[in-house]
């Protein structure tokens, strides 16, 4: 079965994120000259309501010039004003050149050290050994290749190349250079003045046990109390594993809700953010082209045409925004526990269950929280993140899977660390609060949870 080009459109437009449908939107708007941008603003309806925003019928062509109609003529008086009204002038050339001139580039790690590497003083040809070191470096600013086989790649001498890299180390961003993770956290530690401390240490003897999170092994073989230990630590992951990526060309991902939930008198209302999403709608100038007679009849088809691709546009939108309304509206219905309490009183909910409530497909569902996310007093979630399926506990009821992840979590965190929990141990303990989990399952939670099997998080 071949989709038609428009619902082909739809739902692409139902799938697309925020930002994604804002270029779409700001596309059109350049290419169609018969629909104009109104200004934006944010709508809300209350969760229990029980009411969705008012659905718009699909208008036939006649309908639509009723519509335009009615518009104000703001866009008509913009639109006939002649370009010569706004002549190129030399000044206006260059203001417009200064401010492209004044755009600030991004600087990469390569031309910042670099430009550091020119102040050290160095001979041409060590600096020529630092360019080689710095131009080896990776985006998080590691040196991966061995020196020795960069010496013998560039026929150098590999204890010179060593004494450069020393000095390469010593440029900003601290840590950077570093062959391997422990060198990095090493650097850092040296800059900040805490080498002969506790946290050098702890990188430099006891870097597995750390990984491991073996606090009290680390306690023992150092001679020092818990207390310090977990200092130690705190400095530790305070460092930056990856001081290259602050350089990088990568951009990073710019995340907007698709809905915001507040609570007001007691009651959650669901917004709808669509303060980022232009408003259109079909330009009133048209419609006089079309009402002209002196027209001809190719620019009144051409227009027909146009305004048709607008209406469609308009009528698309409202619908993603209806679609998202309305699921997200029972979101906040079924997890209000969880907007008051917390992930351990997430419910389990299915895709299915939401398209059945709502009146449309289990697809649609998934098209619609794709990509989308949900500003709540809870913090921002991917509107996926509250579909999850459940386990049936002995009374009847029923868990979500993140709940009960929840509960093993803080299992393994009040667990003696002399003796601690093994799967079995934790599938136990759960039967015997109703909640039957076989134990390959505890296996698998416990690796999303990135915790350690039990014979790495035993003290010694």
């Amino acid at each position: 079965m071949v989709l038609a080009p428009q619902l082909r459109q739809s739902l692409e437009m139902l799938q697309l994120p925020m930002m994604e449908l804002r270029a779409l939107v700001q596309q059109e708007l350049e290419q169609n000259p018969t629909i104009e941008e109104t200004p934006t603003r944010m709508e809300h309806i209350e969760v229990d309501s029980g009411t969705a925003p008012e659905e718009k019928h699909e208008l036939d062509f006649k309908d639509e010039y009723e519509v335009l109609a009615r518009l104000d003529s703001e866009w008509r008086d913009y639109f006939l004003q002649d370009i010569q009204h706004r002549p190129y002038t030399e000044e206006s050339d260059e203001k417009r050149q200064f401010m492209l001139d004044s755009i600030q580039q991004r600087v990469s790690l390569q031309e910042h050290l670099i430009e550091q590497l020119h102040l050290t003083g160095l001979s041409d040809e060590d600096a020529r050994l630092g360019e080689l070191i710095i131009g080896s470096l990776n985006d998080e600013g590691y040196l991966t290749t061995p020196i020795e086989e960069l010496a013998q790649a560039a026929n150098l001498d590999a204890a010179r190349l060593h004494d450069t890299l020393a000095i390469v180390q010593d440029f900003n961003p601290i840590g950077v250079a570093a062959r391997d993770l422990r060198e990095c956290l090493l650097l850092q530690l040296e800059r900040l003045g805490h080498q002969h401390e506790l946290a050098t240490r702890i990188v430099e003897h006891h870097f597995d046990k750390l990984g491991a999170r073996r606090y009290n092994d680390m306690a023992n073989a150092l001679n020092v109390p818990i207390e310090a230990i977990h200092a130690a630590t705190a400095l530790i992951a305070s460092l930056n594993p990856k001081p290259g990526l602050a350089f990088s060309d990568e951009t990073t991902a710019v995340v907007l809700p698709e809905v915001i939930v507040r609570k007001v008198e007691g009651k959650y209302l669901v917004f709808l953010n669509d303060d980022q999403l232009p408003h259109v709608r079909i330009s009133h100038h048209y419609r006089t082209l079309m009402d002209n007679p002196e027209t001809q009849d190719e620019v009144k088809d051409y227009i027909r045409e146009r305004i048709r691709s607008g209406a469609f546009l308009i009528r698309s939108i409202e619908q993603r925004q209806q679609t998202i309304f309305r699921i997200a509206t029972e979101i906040v219905a079924k997890q209000t526990d969880f907007l008051d309490q917390g992930v351990s009183m997430l419910k389990p909910m299915t895709m299915a269950e939401i398209a059945t409530i709502v009146g449309v497909h289990e697809t649609t569902v998934s098209r619609t929280v794709s990509g989308k996310y949900m500003q709540t007093p809870r913090g921002m979630f991917d509107m996926k993140y509250f579909f999850t399926p459940g386990i049936r506990t002995t009374d009847g009821t029923t868990l979500s899977n993140k709940t009960v992840r929840d509960i093993i979590d803080q299992m393994v965190n009040k667990e003696d660390s002399q003796h601690p929990l093994s799967d079995q141990e934790i599938m136990e303990s759960l039967t015997r609060q109703g909640i039957p989990v076989a134990r390959r399952t505890i296996a698998k939670y416990r690796l999303m949870l990135r915790i350690p099997p039990s014979h790495l998080r035993r003290s010694r």
